[in-house]
């Protein structure tokens, strides 16, 4: 069999090698067998249900958590000549919708949201097909996003039973014990293979670059993104930010920079990310909307100007640099006060006493009570997602309860973040202890703490300069090695 998928794999994908883990996973998945895979970012997670959906009779269901990660995804197999493949989501209008719902026999592999999963036109449909491979791609949503954010990520457990539990792959780059225990209760996978690898990524250099306050970190921003080696990104927690800095990085020299947040149109982010893939745009100023559906292996660095409530994303979004396996580096600009932000953005994400308290007293619907109570769009869907999970009488008590569950749960992450930009021990160190890893390999440019050479990841101009400087030492020596033999 081993022999066999070799075969598959260089007809299919053009590759003489596995990636790390993927032989392990794909074999698990042609067993049969439910699998729940932790794979370092840039491994290639997506081939570990591509392969076996050109080996396995029926068709390949793929949840996926952004719009811009299955066009991605789409469009990266269309081009590998697979013509069988679609998106079931949003971006659809109505009419090319409907069709594609009505021919979902005739696709091999479906990529869809949770949200769209919930739709029972959509589910009796998928009820008729023959599935043999239900995948959930970055699965640590589930536990991330599934509580608040995006709770019909909870609903997938039942979705799956009334699909008769087809063999299921969860992937993920990021999964602590406590949150492969979630994704394993919500999809209702207790008898599942459990493949987990090292998240550390040897080739990121580390670095916690504090600032005095606002005006000296953008000195610094500017600093880093003129001497760093790009293309690379910039990510932000405020979608104005990312607009006025990649403005300011114009300005400064730094021509090819553009934003990119939820807040823009459709077309828009499509051509801003098709322009980075292919190196027309060489620095990203971004939200965390952007990233998951990036396939570029050559990110030379990651700037975090805000900081991350969590370990768990910033992992996740230091992973989309290095992926070519060259040197890259990660910098999160940090100065005294940035932890408030955080803390601010995921107690306003939730509904407050008073929302709660009126959102189940009154009779209009959902529409209206978002206008009359001012709800946001996430707020709405917190409280709607749990109205029909509780009796009438009790609603209001579960939901404040569920909401205070989450913003000390956020509260700790927090905590575990701040704790590890402040530490003075190895940062590699910290990450892999808060996934329950040693570090069992010394690392050259590891972190601040161990030491980085800055010059290592500068310009191809600066790295040919000292290239060209280690030749004239060098020629230097052996002159003198040579005066000495005579």
């Amino acid at each position: 069999m081993i022999r066999n998928l070799y075969d598959h794999l260089n007809k299919q994908f053009g590759y003489d090698m596995f990636r790390i883990g993927q032989e392990e996973v794909i074999t698990s998945v042609m067993e049969g067998k439910h699998t729940l895979a932790v794979l370092p970012t840039g491994t290639g997670k997506s081939l570990c249900y591509q392969l076996p959906g050109y080996l396995l009779k029926g068709i390949v269901i793929i949840v996926s958590p952004l719009l811009s990660l299955m066009q991605d995804q789409v469009e990266q197999l269309k081009i590998n000549g697979e013509k069988r493949v679609t998106a079931l989501n949003s971006f659809l209008d109505p009419r090319e919708r409907n069709q594609i719902i009505q021919n979902l026999q005739n696709y091999r592999f479906i990529y869809t949201s949770p949200e769209m999963l919930t739709n029972n036109g959509v589910l009796q449909k998928l009820k008729q097909i023959d599935i043999s491979l239900f995948v959930v791609d970055e699965a640590h949503c589930i536990s991330q996003w599934g509580p608040d954010f995006r709770p019909d990520y909870l609903n997938l457990r039942t979705i799956r039973s009334e699909l008769n539990n087809p063999t299921t792959l969860a992937l993920t780059a990021t999964a602590t014990e406590d949150v492969r225990a979630d994704i394993i209760e919500h999809l209702n996978l207790y008898d599942v293979n459990q493949l987990v690898y090292s998240v550390d990524r040897p080739n990121i250099a580390l670095v916690v670059e504090e600032a005095a306050n606002y005006s000296d970190k953008v000195k610094k921003l500017l600093q880093f993104v003129k001497q760093l080696q790009k293309p690379g990104i910039i990510y932000f927690s405020s979608k104005r930010l990312t607009e006025e800095m990649a403005a300011l990085l114009r300005n400064n020299g730094i021509a090819q920079s553009a934003a990119y947040h939820g807040g823009m149109d459709r077309e828009q982010r499509i051509l801003i990310q098709q322009q980075f893939l292919h190196n027309q745009l060489q620095v990203i100023c971004a939200t965390s909307a952007f990233g998951m559906g990036v396939n570029k292996e050559n990110i030379h660095f990651v700037i975090h100007f805000h900081m991350p409530y969590q370990l768990d994303s910033y992992l996740q979004e230091i992973g989309r640099a290095g992926r070519d396996g060259k040197k890259s580096i990660a910098i999160l600009l940090y100065s005294p006060g940035d932890e408030f932000l955080p803390l601010q953005i995921f107690e306003n994400e939730l509904p407050s006493d008073y929302q709660i308290e009126q959102f189940y007293l009154l009779n209009n619907n959902s529409s209206d009570k978002a206008s009359l109570l001012n709800l946001t769009e996430i707020q709405l869907r917190f409280l709607t997602y749990y109205q029909n999970k509780y009796d009438k009488s009790e609603v209001e008590k579960h939901v404040k309860r569920i909401r205070d569950m989450r913003i000390q749960y956020k509260q700790n992450k927090l905590n575990e973040m701040i704790k590890w930009v402040k530490s003075t021990t190895c940062r590699r160190e910290g990450i892999l202890h808060y996934f329950q890893e040693q570090k069992v390999n010394n690392v050259t440019d590891c972190c601040d703490v161990c030491g980085v050479d800055i010059i290592n990841y500068q310009t191809a101009f600066q790295d040919t300069i000292r290239s060209q400087n280690e030749n004239w030492r060098l020629m230097l020596k052996n002159l003198l090695i040579r005066g000495d033999e005579e």
